[in-house]
C-alpha cells in the first residue's frame, strides 16, 4: 500500500462531477494524493459543459473516460466519495465515506455547470488540507 492517501470518486456516469473532483484533486494535490474516479453506470464520454468549464480555470480533464466502479478499486481506496450513485457503491469498514450532494451537470450547459465545479473546488480544498494533516 501507498504512503499517499487514495481518493475515489464516485457518481452515476463518472462524466461530470466525479470528473471534476478528480480534475481538481489531481491539480491541487500534484502527486501527494492517489485519484480515482468511476461511476455506477458510465457513460459513453466526459460531459463537454464539464470539460469546458475545467477549461476555464486551467484545468484539462480531456484526456479522462468514464470508468465503470469496480470491487477492487473501491476496497484500495482510502476515501470513497459519493456524488449521488445511491447504493452501488460498495461498503468497506475502516474506509472513511462522505456523500457530496451536488447538482447533476448532466444535459446543463457550462452556465449551470460552473456554480457545480466551483463548490466541488471549495470541497476539494478542504478534503485535501483534512488529508495532508492526518499523514
Amino acid at each position: 500500500m501507498s504512503d499517499k492517501p487514495s481518493v475515489l470518486f464516485v457518481c452515476v456516469h463518472n462524466a461530470g462531477r466525479s470528473q471534476m473532483a478528480a480534475g481538481w484533486l489531481r491539480h491541487l494535490a500534484g502527486d501527494q494524493v492517489e485519484v480515482r474516479s468511476a461511476g455506477s453506470a458510465p457513460a459513453d464520454r466526459i460531459n463537454p459543459a464539464a470539460v469546458q468549464a475545467m477549461a476555464e480555470v486551467g484545468i484539462d480533464i480531456t484526456d479522462q473516460t468514464p470508468k465503470l466502479l469496480d470491487y477492487e478499486t473501491a476496497e484500495n481506496s482510502d476515501v470513497i466519495i459519493t456524488m449521488g450513485c445511491g447504493d452501488a457503491c460498495p461498503v468497506f469498514p475502516g474506509k472513511r465515506y462522505e456523500d457530496w450532494k451536488l447538482d447533476d451537470p448532466a444535459g446543463k450547459g457550462v452556465d449551470a455547470v460552473r456554480p457545480i465545479r466551483d463548490a466541488i473546488k471549495s470541497r476539494i480544498e478542504n478534503l485535501l488540507a483534512d488529508l495532508i494533516a492526518t499523514r
